[in-house]
C-alpha cells in the first residue's frame, strides 16, 4: 500500500468515525427524558397445559434459552428489538412461574436484575393492580426515562397491561395458544404512544408476521 493509498484509507476511517459520533449524537439528542424510551411486552414461553405444572415446557426452556437473539443483529434479523435496560416479570403465583423463568436466562446474560413484585391480576372496578403499581414505577421514576423496559407477562391480562401503558390500539385479547408475539410500545417526550404487535422469529413454527 502507498501513501497515497494509507492517507485514503485514514481519510475513509476519519469519515466513519464521524458518522458513528453524529449517529450516535442524535440518537442522544432523541432519547427520551419524561418517559421511557420503549416498552417491550411479552408471554412467558410455553406451557405443559398439565394440570398443576406452573414450569416452562420444554420448548418454553428452548424459547427462553435464545430470548437473547431478538436483541442481535443477523442475517434473519437486520433490525433487532432494542436491548432491555430493565427486566420486569409478573410476580411468581400457585398457578405459574413461567414469566420469571422465562426471562432467567437473558438476564443472566444481561447481567440485570429481575424486577418481579407486581402481580399480573387483572383490575375490578377502580382496584389498582401490579399492572397500575409497574406503570406508577416506570412513568414516575427518572431512572426508566429514555430506557428500554422489558416486561413478561400472562396472557389474560397482557392487553390490559398495553392499554394501561398508554397502547390504546392493542389488541384486547391474546390468544391462549400464541406464545412468539412482541408488543412494543414506543413513546416520545410528551408520552405519546406507539404501538405494534410484532413477531419473536425464535424458534421453528413462529409467525414470521
Amino acid at each position: 500500500m502507498n501513501v497515497l493509498q494509507r492517507i485514503g484509507l485514514l481519510a475513509l476511517v476519519g469519515i466513519a468515525w464521524l458518522c458513528a459520533d453524529l449517529a450516535s449524537a442524535q440518537q442522544d439528542v432523541k432519547k427520551n427524558t419524561k418517559f421511557p424510551q420503549t416498552v417491550l411486552i411479552i408471554r412467558h414461553a410455553e406451557k405443559t397445559g398439565e394440570k398443576g405444572d406452573i414450569h416452562l415446557s420444554k420448548k418454553g426452556v428452548e424459547r427462553a434459552d435464545v430470548l437473547h437473539k431478538l436483541f442481535e443483529m443477523s442475517k434473519e434479523r437486520a433490525k433487532p428489538f432494542p436491548t432491555p435496560d430493565f427486566i420486569f416479570a409478573a410476580a411468581n403465583d400457585k398457578s405459574s412461574q413461567r414469566p420469571l423463568e422465562t426471562v432467567t436466562p437473558l438476564a443472566k446474560s444481561l447481567k440485570l436484575t429481575i424486577h418481579e413484585k407486581f402481580d399480573s391480576k387483572l383490575p375490578k372496578a377502580e382496584e389498582k393492580t401490579g399492572m397500575h403499581k409497574l406503570r406508577d414505577e416506570i412513568f414516575g421514576e427518572s431512572k426508566y426515562f429514555g430506557k428500554t423496559i422489558l416486561v413478561s407477562w400472562r396472557h389474560k391480562s397482557i392487553c390490559e397491561l398495553a392499554k394501561t401503558l398508554k397502547a390504546t390500539n392493542a389488541p384486547t385479547k391474546w390468544e391462549d395458544e400464541v406464545f412468539d408475539r412482541v408488543f412494543q410500545i414506543s413513546y416520545d417526550d410528551q408520552g405519546t404512544a406507539t404501538f405494534a404487535n410484532l413477531p419473536q422469529r425464535l424458534l421453528p413454527g413462529d409467525s414470521e408476521k
